[in-house]
């Protein structure tokens, strides 16, 4: 075997695990593997297949790992095949042939082929010496990637019964690990589970906010290594594939909506290193087998954890240190909870759900990332502090939470337990909506008795309580929390609890010269704008409305009435009532479209050069634009094109992200309800509809709510 896995693959030592599982396969029994990603899997069928006479079949999912794999063997002096879509009937004709003539020591297959009894015939008349059947967790409901094809590979022991076979996967809690087992009839199988540790690898979560501009930056730090994307659509992909290259990295998209050929191209100058940057959808099992990705982002979180670890493990493959980035924003959550509610069977849906909480538990902790998630796949770290994520590294100060923990304790029990985190925090905080009062929430002891905890503060020790075990957290869509018994020990105790403070952005109270200023170059750039339209209508040059010192104070100070406005450098009384509204309009679009805490502020920015944006290209959004240019109404424009009002809208507001400038002054409802549901944002924030929906009491259509936002968050309103 030593001498073997020198003359084809180059090694003078196996990894970890290695020689155990493939001696075990060399004695001819079955064998089940759990190894992460990037440890050797594939090996532990590959060298029992060189060593013993005949083929052997490998079952695998991806077509892109088959080609990969079939021409890294090739390359190593290995006769090797794969049979799926991707061929034309000839081709696959003459790899069975040759399969049949001996001519071939590993023939990989996708799981669909073993559904046709012809293929079952052709099997039957090869000499086997091995089945492995990779990614087996796809076999299993409880898996994260469920495909009904790896069903049928349940047969392959009533069909091969004396031939030994090896299930292999990088990530399977123990519930899957004795599904796939039950469901490939190997119950008596051999069990090699290696750690799920990867230490090189250094795991973060970042606010997805900005998400653009936090890339870009990100991206300067790896400049022509190799980088793997991850985006929730095919859409997705696209558009920033396109704003990555506009920004002057090599960047392309991959994902199954492709063509065949296309998708080769791509895999191809990736592999290659002709291109550094692949932007991959997270439905589509990509499996590049590069051992050299230094970086790979999550833009858009996986819906499971076993998702997430499979995708970061496609980092540091040959052991070197590399970064894995998770975007996070409980807004994403919505995407995924779309698909799931399709879902009919209740106990998929309800255990998709649960997978997702989990997710939703990973990004909002305050503890150890990596402790967290060996746990979950039943592997227990022994130090408090893995030095391998950014809740570990970063230096954390702790407070007296006793109080404020008593207070959240408290306004859980208050209400009964029957409400998720937000609505706890929002009657702790004294907010107004038609769910606190339609529940007399605001009559309750608890309601607005914290005013020293800023909205994401309380969130912060409300995890904090979660992962401590004070409360706990029910399962489903909608999540409710409850008070535990530690909880009530503490609650009717004179204990201290000591938590981690909440990261608080220190407000600058002296004012600096504009030109130190750290003022937010995305803002400034969006007042710029501004400027340079009001100029060329005024037909004067852009300085003489306000010179870039006035605007880097703007953007640093970020004023949001007059009296803060007329504070800023060159703001005079004549500018300040000619110019004072429109400027204003636009600081606090900003404020609301990044959810700025005005206590926070000013704010620093996040890059040092502009972010360009790809424009909307597609027919159907440049005739809206068109429409709008020509002041038609939004009912015309849907009842044109054959659309829905609200559709109109949702192109509307990828225009303006586009960086199109648009006139909606004429758009505007009446004014007594544009400024009642502009109230309702600014009391309620623009990130979701269905508070403000709830606000107004339910007396404005979703449809109205959209239109609204879209004018406010238009910075020529």
């Amino acid at each position: 075997m030593n001498n073997l896995l020198k003359k084809y693959f180059g090694y003078d030592n196996f990894r970890p695990m290695q020689k155990e599982v493939i001696d075990s396969v060399v004695a001819g029994r079955d064998v089940f593997v759990l190894m992460p990603t990037g440890g050797g899997k594939s090996l532990c069928y590959q060298l029992p297949a060189l060593h013993m006479p005949g083929i052997t079949i490998v079952v695998s999912p991806l077509i892109a790992l088959m080609k990969d794999q079939v021409d890294a063997l090739r390359a190593n002096g290995v006769k090797a095949e794969f049979i799926n879509s991707s061929l034309t009937p000839n081709e696959i004709g003459a790899i069975c042939a040759r399969a049949e003539k001996g001519d071939l020591k590993i023939l990989y297959i996708a799981p669909e082929r073993f559904a046709l009894q012809n293929f079952q015939i052709f099997l039957r008349s090869l000499k086997i010496n091995l089945i492995a059947v990779d990614e087996a967790h796809c076999i299993s409901e409880w898996g994260h990637d469920f495909r009904p094809d790896y069903r049928n590979l349940s047969q392959l022991k009533l069909m091969f019964p004396n031939i030994p076979l090896i299930a292999l996967t990088a990530t399977a809690t123990a519930k899957v690990r004795e599904d796939i087992l039950r469901q490939l009839r190997i119950s008596k199988a051999e069990v090699f589970v290696s750690g799920f540790n990867r230490e090189n690898l250094h795991l973060s979560v970042i606010e997805k906010k900005q998400a653009l501009p936090k890339l870009i930056a990100l991206l300067q730090n790896y400049q022509n290594e190799s980088v793997i994307i991850y985006c929730f659509s095919r859409k997705e992909t696209e558009e920033l594939a396109e704003n990555l290259r506009l920004n002057n990295f090599s960047a392309i998209a991959y994902h199954a909506g492709l063509e065949r050929e296309k998708r080769k191209a791509v895999q191809d100058k990736f592999i290659k290193d002709k291109v550094n940057i692949i932007v991959a959808t997270i439905a589509f099992g990509m499996g590049i087998d590069k051992p050299d990705v230094r970086l790979v982002v999550h833009y858009t979180f996986p819906k499971t954890l076993e998702g997430y670890y499979q995708e970061i493990g496609r980092a540091g493959r040959d052991g070197l240190k590399s970064e894995c980035i998770l975007f996070y924003t409980y807004a994403d959550a919505r995407k995924h909870q779309f698909f799931i509610n399709q879902i009919e069977d209740y106990e998929l849906r309800a255990r998709a759900e649960q997978k997702l909480n989990e997710v939703l538990s990973y990004c909002d902790l305050s503890s150890c990332r990596k402790k967290y998630l060996l746990k979950y796949f039943g592997e227990e770290l022994l130090h408090d502090n893995c030095e391998a994520c950014d809740s570990c590294l970063k230096t954390k100060e702790y407070f007296d939470a006793s109080i404020i923990a008593k207070k959240i304790l408290s306004a859980i029990l208050r209400t009964h337990s029957r409400f998720g985190k937000n609505h706890v925090i929002e009657v702790l905080l004294g907010r107004k909506n038609k769910k606190i009062i339609g529940n007399n929430h605001d009559k309750l002891s608890v309601y607005g008795i914290v005013d020293d905890f800023s909205e994401d503060e309380l969130s912060s020790v409300f995890n904090q309580l979660r992962e401590q075990d004070y409360i706990a957290k029910a399962e489903g869509q909608y999540p409710t929390f409850s008070v535990t018994k530690k909880g009530m020990l503490f609650l009717n105790s004179n204990d201290i609890i000591r938590m981690e403070k909440p990261e608080q952005k220190e407000q600058t109270k002296t004012r600096a010269k504009a030109g130190d200023l750290d003022y937010n170059m995305e803002l400034f750039e969006e007042l710029r704008l501004l400027r340079r339209d009001i100029a060329a209508k005024e037909n004067v040059p852009p300085f003489v409305i306000f010179g870039d010192v006035s605007l880097r104070e703007m953007a640093y100070y970020l004023p949001q009435d007059k009296n803060a406005f007329a504070d800023i450098s060159g703001v005079g009384a004549a500018k300040l009532e000619q110019f004072g509204e429109v400027f204003l309009q636009v600081i606090n679009d900003f404020i609301l479209n990044n959810n700025i805490d005005a206590s926070a502020l000013p704010i620093k920015s996040q890059k040092s050069t502009v972010t360009k944006v790809s424009p909307v290209r597609t027919a159907r959004h440049s005739k809206t634009k068109e429409m709008i240019l020509a002041k038609m109404p939004i009912a015309e424009i849907a009842k044109a094109q054959d659309l829905a009002f609200g559709t109109i809208i949702n192109h509307i507001e990828k225009l303006i992200e586009a960086g199109e400038k648009l006139d909606l002054e004429y758009l505007k409802p009446v004014a007594v309800r544009f400024d009642a549901i502009a109230d309702a944002f600014e009391q309620c924030g623009d990130e979701r509809l269905r508070p403000v929906f709830d606000y107004l009491e339910e007396k404005f259509w979703y449809d109205e709510l959209k239109l609204v936002r879209v004018i406010l968050r238009n910075f020529k309103l």
